[in-house]
């Protein structure tokens, strides 16, 4: 049976774990940046590089996977779109640490609401990932919707700080850190954009 299913059977691969492991990633990438909010600890983003590094090879690795596997879980556009999904946050996480680094920013507390906010959208993602192999649809429903809500409040509070701004006659200022603002609205844009996978993966193992 070992020969039978090694050089004959079609592979098998755990795309839920794959997933899942990939937005773990992606979830402790945004902790680094909470963290270096909340602790004005700049080595926190320093880490930034190594794990959006370790997030690509896990894109790579599982998007070799579903080209060469025959029998997956879901069909596999689904799967193509979460794995380069996934791969976004990572990639819009980096972003942002590469332009905290090049503007020089000192200190992140400003962004401490958005941060909590985008923070609690990634364990949300992280944990409605967790639900897909046990196929608990409510729970993965719960955790879309509480995304969708927390996107739409991240989107707000980037507006108000943006107007905030506005008021500052310093255009260096202003310019700095509107990027910096842009950048944590499209990280959110990314986890909802995601979540929205998740949902339509979730209905199609009803």
């Amino acid at each position: 049976m070992g020969f039978i299913r090694k050089f004959l059977l079609p592979s098998d691969v755990d795309f839920n774990a794959a997933l899942l492991a990939q937005a773990q990633t992606s979830r402790l990438m945004i902790d680094k940046m909470y963290q270096a909010c909340i602790d004005n600890d700049r080595n926190a983003l320093a880490a930034i590089p190594e794990l959006a590094q370790h997030a690509r090879e896990q894109k790579t690795r599982n998007m070799a996977q579903l080209l060469n596997v025959f029998i997956t879980p879901y069909d596999k556009e689904s799967i193509y779109r979460m794995i380069t999904q996934l791969d976004w946050i990572a990639l819009s996480v980096k972003h942002f640490q590469l332009e905290t680094e090049i503007y020089n920013t000192h200190s992140l507390n400003a962004y401490k609401a958005i941060l909590e906010v985008i923070t609690e959208m990634a364990v949300a993602l992280e944990g409605g990932m967790t639900q897909l192999s046990i196929k608990n649809i409510n729970t993965i429903a719960s955790s879309t919707e509480q995304i969708h809500d927390q996107y739409d409040k991240v989107v707000e509070a980037c507006a108000r700080a943006t107007a905030k701004l506005l008021a500052h006659d310093d255009c260096k200022h202003i310019i700095r850190h509107k990027d910096i603002l842009l950048q944590l609205k499209e990280i959110a844009r990314r986890i909802h954009i995601t979540a929205n996978t998740l949902e339509d993966m979730a209905i199609k193992i009803v």
